[in-house]
């Protein structure tokens, strides 16, 4: 009679054992699976009066995103941006669809990116002429896309078709003025820009 009670203990246990680790390894799995479609998150801007900086560093805090700068080979000055004088550098080349200014630096590795957030000013209701440069630098197959700019008024609209024939086979979003937003608007948008992928 004991030896049945030790046997039906046992058995008991080994049932209980094999239940616990039937629920458990779903959890496991659904775990690993959940990590392996975690997105790489580049957020890269060009900044130069900083203003953009600002609203990079608020989507790069609410997608956990590495952050990437932008910077002209050539830098700009005050005199480069001042609108007021027709013959200034940024006047110059926004009125030149094909000018390309250089860019200082390259992305690592920017194939292990699955999403790229891209931040620039607005000049002249457009996107400057370096955030072309730099799209027109890598091979962007299959990379999403999501643009956000910082403007005095003119918004992103008519910044979106130079980046989506600057970023060649890739999947442009659309984009969003991020001026003045609060960091808690930023990571509403950005993370759900994420859960659309």
């Amino acid at each position: 009679m004991m030896k049945l009670k030790k046997r039906m203990k046992w058995m008991n246990f080994l049932l209980m054992l094999s239940l616990v680790l039937g629920l458990a390894l779903p959890l496991v799995n659904a775990s690993a699976a959940d990590k392996s479609k975690k997105q790489k998150v580049l957020v890269v801007y060009f900044s130069a009066t900083g203003t953009t900086k600002s609203a990079a560093k608020k989507v790069k805090d609410a997608t956990g995103g590495k952050l990437y700068e932008i910077k002209a080979a050539d830098p700009y000055t005050d005199e480069d941006l001042d609108y007021n004088n027709d013959n200034c550098r940024v006047n110059v080349e926004q009125k030149d669809g094909t000018a390309r200014p250089k860019i200082k630096g390259k992305v690592k590795n920017i194939r292990k990116y699955d999403v790229i957030f891209i931040g620039y000013p607005i000049w002249h209701s457009k996107e400057p002429m370096i955030i072309r440069t730099f799209l027109e630098s890598y091979n962007l197959k299959g990379k999403r896309i999501v643009p956000f700019c910082t403007s005095g008024g003119s918004g992103i609209s008519g910044s979106m078709k130079g980046i989506k024939a600057s970023a060649k086979g890739a999947k442009v979003e659309k984009g969003k003025d991020l001026t003045d937003s609060s960091s808690k608007s930023v990571a509403n948008w950005a993370k759900k820009k994420l859960k659309q992928s």
